[in-house]
């Protein structure tokens, strides 16, 4: 029984690997990365609507969410200038952190973007405990 109990918690574990295997930045890191002024590029997936309602300063508007559409992973090209024009880390904005920032940062990555500068803003924009930090419009 135990024997069984391990292997299927391995099976578990390595079927779990490339899901885990995405890099992801907490609030509070990516504050203090923005209070500092260390380069970083924010790359913001929300809808249009959300996005005009409330986003990080400086972030790049695609409004590629969900990121699942061929047209919706190509609203993230815009980005692919800035990204290659620096060194700097590259943070996906999304409305909670999950399957459309994965789908983003997967696509990023299959762009040429290597998977060490990309991060996930952990727990997406509607998480984001500094809402003094936020900017509306455009």
């Amino acid at each position: 029984m135990l024997k069984r109990i391990a292997l299927s918690l391995a099976f578990t574990l390595l079927a779990a690997a490339p899901a885990m295997a995405t890099n992801y930045i907490t609030p509070a890191n990516l504050k203090k990365t923005l209070d500092a002024k260390q380069e970083v590029i924010l790359v913001d997936i929300q809808p249009a609507a959300d996005f005009t309602k409330q986003h990080l300063p400086g972030s790049i508007e695609t409004n590629a969410f969900p990121g699942k559409s061929d047209e919706e992973k190509a609203r993230l090209d815009k980005a692919l200038p800035t990204i290659n024009a620096s060194k700097a880390q590259v943070i996906v904005l999304c409305p909670k952190g999950k399957g459309g920032a994965k789908n983003s940062y997967d696509y990023l990555q299959s762009k040429g973007v290597p998977e060490n500068r990309l991060q996930i803003l952990e727990g997406g924009i509607s998480d984001w405990p500094y809402a003094e930090m936020f900017v509306k419009g455009r």
